[in-house]
Order: structure tokens, then sequence, then C-alpha cells
């Protein structure tokens, strides 16, 4: 299929052929007809994109200021290597479209094949020929609704939720600041439920297209001598009782102005995108105005658990959702309670998408909306897209399975260049960067199909995809005859664990789990210097505070950061000592969320020693993050964030500095390849996997019993 993509480094902007993105569990695959570009919001996208790295880093200072913190703490290597995965990635344009459902997934009940479909949201509603969008962010279309005004799905519910916030009634008046796509919406939307609009913009243009097409009962240009008058003449006197501010500016004005025409104890609505920095007097104090923001399309937005997991607010508490929304919306279409056609000011086939975007760049017209028209004749097939014709066979055929930051940060530009490693494919979610990496890192093939990448010609698996699906994949890959490398955490719960072992003692097959850190230049100083035997050992993470509304904090899904990365922290300790857990027991601080992401561990191993995983996210955020100590037989070992080793005892103190903080990635991936073509094992064995996995997970059984120890 083919997909509109831009580069963020270089603005570079093309229609390109890529995999059709996979339909998991709650996703509805849609064969787009129409999608909308919005002149105003997608050309601050487009411009970003295009303007020089100076150009970049005034628009984005916080993107800068986070370059700077990986610098300083992660070294120039890896902080080149995450600013260039950034700015060359195949990033996705759109958000709004319509189409005809092709497959819906695992728990979609409302919605099936050949049902036509209105979908929203960045990253899935996009400029595609197919796109894969989640149950809560489609909605299915009542009869007689045109395609081509269904796609403003998205918009149209952002302008809803604008009037929503504003909580108007019949008979009651509102003035909408800035008039483009959003402002037109909701000032179609308010007059259809009897508010009374005042219109305003700077251009002439936007304002007659909406006295010509009923969107306004007054309109005035900004800069109209006595404009405060009028209004205030048109509203009786009182002024507007709610003003919907859908501009998108740097300046102050609109804020202000809201306060000069809105009436005592009125509301202003933040839509667009403006500073909201208002003059205290004359207005805002006196008036005791009240200021609102409207979050996007509604509530469930940015809520994990409403748009990715399918989780419905009930109607009862939660009237209005997302959702909810973008239907309210299609049936004002569908009754004709409002007429939007006049706002596809400009029709392109999806070929010629790049010079939709040119014309918004450089308009010299008032126009508002750009629809992009799809060839649905056009034969659609999942299938693979070839990237290099290699066509070869070697010791090591290798594809990868979800590809994302963290694989292309640290796993693919490590793997060796030799002869005997080929490259077959790569699987991932989405088609861009299932393209971007096979080009990039020379793979034969991108694909959606599983069974591409666990065909006959490869051998060995990585899989770098979201925690929830480790298990699934490396117990795939393991019965079909694969050897895997898995990023941590190999599974989620003990009943996978305990599957995997099943399997894999079947199986004449290797596999390893992405532990890198035993693998550091500094790890492995310190093992020459101690070796094995009875020893302590503390290790302490400065973790840091991670949203509750983050992926990984989803128990389901990320398992939580002690399944997630705490592991880690066991395995090392496990290395270094030489034994394998055999006891644990944990305590946390009690935090509301219920996270136990500040926690005490305590292990002991096989052959006596005991280490203390203190991970605490409730530290300053200045400090290094990891710290280990390590003591045996009259010796003593620091090894601090992974840049400075220090270790004490008889004779001179041993002391190793490194230009740059080195986690073992790149030691890590070697020997696991090494591992492959010399013994056909990992270094890595499966009693230490099993055990560590093991321990971490009855880190939770621990805390759930009051810090009750439990044998592993």
């Amino acid at each position: 299929m083919q997909q509109l993509t831009q580069k963020l480094g270089s603005g570079e902007m093309e229609v390109q052929e890529v995999p059709m993105p996979m339909v998991g569990k709650g996703m509805i695959l849609v064969r787009n007809h129409y999608s909308i570009i919005s002149a105003g919001t997608e050309k601050s996208t487009v411009s970003a994109a295009r303007k020089s790295l100076i150009g970049k880093a005034k628009e984005r200072p916080q993107q800068v200021l986070q370059v700077l913190d990986v610098l300083k703490k992660q070294g120039p290597i890896q902080t080149y290597r995450a600013v260039k995965k950034k700015l060359d990635a195949y990033s996705p344009l759109g958000y709004s479209c319509a189409g005809e459902v092709l497959e819906s997934g695992e728990g979609v009940t409302d919605i099936k094949k050949g049902d036509f479909v209105a979908c929203a949201g960045i990253g899935y509603a996009n400029h595609a020929e197919v796109v894969a969008v989640p149950n809560n962010l489609c909605v299915k279309l009542p009869e007689g609704v045109s395609l081509k005004d269904a796609a403003y799905n998205t918009l149209g519910a952002i302008a809803l939720q604008g009037i929503r916030q504003a909580d108007l009634r019949l008979g009651e008046s509102c003035a909408v600041i800035g008039l483009g796509l959003l402002g037109q919406l909701a000032s179609l939307m308010l007059r259809a439920s009897g508010v009374r609009v005042v219109g305003i913009d700077i251009a002439e243009g936007t304002l007659k297209l909406a006295r010509d097409n009923g969107a306004a009962d007054l309109t005035l240009q900004r800069d109209t001598a006595g404009i405060e008058e009028k209004i205030r003449d048109f509203t009786g006197g009182i002024g507007v009782d709610s003003v919907i501010i859908a501009a998108a500016t740097k300046s102050s004005d609109p804020i202000n102005f809201a306060g000069s025409i809105c009436k005592k104890k009125g509301s202003v609505i933040i839509l667009g995108a403006v500073p909201t920095g208002f003059d205290r007097d004359p207005y805002w104090y006196m008036k005791e105005l009240e200021l609102k923001m409207a979050c996007s399309y509604g509530p469930g937005r940015y809520d994990l658990n409403y748009e990715e997991k399918g989780i419905d607010y009930p109607a009862a508490y939660v009237r209005w959702t997302e959702r909810r929304n973008m239907q309210a919306f299609q049936v004002l279409l569908s009754t004709k309670a409002i007429d939007i056609g006049y706002l596809t000011t400009h029709e392109f086939d999806f070929s010629d998408a790049a010079k939709a975007y040119d014309l918004i760049m450089n308009r010299t017209e008032p126009f508002i909306g750009v629809a992009l028209k799809y060839d649905v004749e056009k034969p659609q097939k999942t299938e693979a897209v070839s990237i290099n014709k290699f066509n070869k066979s070697s010791k090591v055929n290798l594809s990868f399975i979800g590809a994302g930051s963290y694989a292309q940060g640290n796993l693919l530009p490590n793997i060796p260049k030799v002869d005997w490693i080929n490259r077959v494919g790569v699987l991932t979610n989405t088609g861009t960067t299932s393209k971007r990496v096979a080009e990039k890192f020379d793979f034969e093939f991108c694909t959606p199909n599983e069974q591409d990448v666990l065909n006959k010609k490869t051998n060995s698996v990585f899989i770098a995809t979201r925690h929830d699906s480790h298990a699934k994949y490396v117990m795939v890959a393991l019965r079909a005859d694969k050897h895997v490398f898995v990023e941590k955490p190999v599974c989620l719960t003990l009943e996978e664990l305990e599957e995997i072992k099943e399997i894999y003692e079947a199986k004449d097959r290797s596999l390893m789990v992405g532990f890198n850190r035993r693998f550091s230049p500094l790890t492995q100083k310190v093992k020459q210097k101690f070796g094995d035997g009875p020893m302590s050992m503390i290790y302490r993470i400065n973790s840091g505070v991670i949203p509750k509304d983050t992926w990984i904090q989803d128990m389901e899904i990320g398992g939580g950061r002690i399944i997630g990365e705490v592991c880690h922290f066991i395995d090392l300790l496990t290395y270094i000592n030489g034994s394998l857990p055999i006891k644990v027991a944990a305590a946390a601080v009690p935090d509301h969320h219920g996270h136990n992401d500040t926690v005490n561990i305590l292990l002991t191993f096989a052959n006596g020693s005991t280490g203390v995983v203190a991970y605490y996210a409730n530290g300053a955020k200045d400090l290094p993050k990891e710290y280990i100590e390590i003591f045996a037989s009259g010796s003593s070992a620091i090894i601090n964030d992974f840049k400075e080793l220090k270790i004490y005892g008889k004779g001179n103190t041993v002391k190793k500095k490194l230009l740059n903080q080195d986690k073992g990635q790149k030691g890590m991936v070697e020997s696991f390849f090494n591992g492959l073509k010399s013994e056909g094992r990992t270094p890595i064995s499966f009693e230490e996997i099993y055990a560590v996995s093991k321990a971490t997970i009855h880190v939770l059984t621990s805390l759930k019993n009051g810090g009750q120890q439990v044998e592993v």
C-alpha cells in the first residue's frame, strides 16, 4: 500500500510503498476513501520539518533540553543516534479520514467488514491507502453521509468539544475568534444549536466564507474600528456569553480581546494554539471570567485504557467521550443540520498529496480544508515490500519483530557487519517504521505478515515489541525452530514463563534476554577481579518518576516497572556473584497510584551471596541513575552509572573512567551472534534467564504478602 510520509530532518515528503499496518486486538483496518488536510494545523507541522536544525531548535526548545540531558547522561554517541533516528524517521501525516472496513480485530463487535467508518487520531488516521485505528477512535457512519464530509471526523470532534466546554444554552451568544477550519466547524454547530455567533478573523477571505455559508450571524475583521462596540450592540449591551478561541498565533491579542468582549462571569475556551497569559486588568479580574481548555476530541483523549484498550466511560457519568463526540458530529452531517461541503476548497488525488502541501505552504488565496481522494479500485495486498535484493543465505539469517526506539538506538546499530550475518525481514506495527528500518539497516524486506519473518530462510529472530507481546512471540519463534533474542522482560507472568520453559526444553534452539549490563566493560572488569563466591552487593537505581498513564506502568501492557526494568538489576547481581537467586523479599514506600516503584528488594543467592536492589522513583533528577557497590574478601568495587569504576583492596586502587556511558549493549549483541556462530549457544544460560525472571515476578508476590520472603 502507499502512504504519505515526511522526514523531520529534511522536510522531504513523498507517497511511498510501505507494508500494511498490523491489525491488533481492538483495532480496525480501514481502506481510505478520503482524508483531510487541515491547512492550519498541518502547515505548522510541515513548516517545522522544512526548517534548518537551528530553526527546529528554536521551534522546540523543550526537545533541545531533552537532547542536552541525554548528552550529559549517556554521552555523544547515544545522543547522536537518538537525534539521527528522529530526524531520519518517516513521519506519517494526517489525522482525519473515512473509508471502508477491511477487517476487524479481536474484541471489536460493533464494526464489521464492509461497514463505512470515519477515523481519528495522529499516528492512526493517516494519509494512507489503508490505516489501522483503535475501536474507540473509529465510528460507524449513518446512512446518507458523504464520505468526503465524514472525513472531517477529527476536526468536527475537536470543534464540538470546544462547544461543550462553553456550555451554552439556546438563544445565548458566542464569539469565535479564528475562522479557519476549526472555527468554521464550531460556528456551524453553534448556529445549528440555536446559539448566535459572532465570527472574528484577521482575513476577509475566511470571513466571506463564513458569511456566504451561514456560519455566523455577524462577521467582523479583527481590526474593524469600534469592534467592541459593534459586539456589545449585537448582544444588547451584555457582551457575548462565551468566546471560543480557534486561532493559532503567538500573540496574546486573542486572549485579551476575548476578555474585552465577553460578558461578566462569562467563559473563554481555548481551542487553538494561543498563549494564555492574559492581562489581569481591566477585564479578566473585574468580570470574573472563567478560562477553560478544550482537550482535543474530548474525554478519553490520551487515556491508554480508553484509546488503546477500548475501555469506554459509562455514558451516565461521562456523557460525551471523544467517540461519542465523533458520532454526534456524523449525525449532524447525516441529518443535514450542518452543511460543510464548502469547507473543501481543494481536492487532490492521493498520488498528488505532496502538491497539496506545496499549495498550502505557498497559499495566496483563502482556503480551509483540502481533501485527498483515494483510488478505491486499486487492489490492496497484504504482502512484503522488497528493499534489498540480496537473496543470500548465511550462518545467521536474522529477522526483527518490532523495531522501536530502543532497537534502533541500541540493537540494530550494533549488529556486526560481517558476511556470516544476513539481514532478512522486518515486522513492526506500522509500515513506515518497518520500511525505514529495513532501508537503514540493510534488510531484504519489510512486511506486515508474521509468517514472512518466520520463514525457512530466517533462523534467528530479534523480538523488540512492547512487553505484553514478548512471551507470545518468543513461543511462536521457538516453535518455528528459531534462535531467539528478546528484549527484556521475557514475559509478564509465571504462567507464561513456565510455558516458555516447556517449549524451550523441547527445542534445540537458543534463547537470550537483553540483559545488557552484564556485558558492560566495567562489569566485566569487576567480574575478572572478584570471580564467583559469597559477596554482598548493593544496586541503587535513581529511576525517577514515570507518569501513571505511561504504557510501562500498565500491568497488562508494560507489566509495571518492576517486571519491566528491575529484572535488569537482579540479572546483574546474579552474574556478578555467579549463582542463582533462591529467595526474594521486598518492601515498597506507599504511593497513591500503587505502582510500587520506590522499593527495596533483598535477594539471597545459592552460594550465600546477598544483594539489595534499591529502586527509587522519588529521588532528585540530577543524581546519576545507577550506582553499584560490591564487597567480598576484603575488596570493594563501585560502578558509578556505567561511566566510572573504582576497585579498592590489596594494593593500589584500580580506577577506570569511560568517555561515554557504556551499559553493554554493543557487547551484548556481539556476544549473542558470536555464540550462535561458534557453538549455536548464547552467552546467558536459560537457567539464569528462568531464575532471574521468576525472582523478578516474585518481587510482586512478596509485596502483595506484606514483604514476606518468597522462595524462587
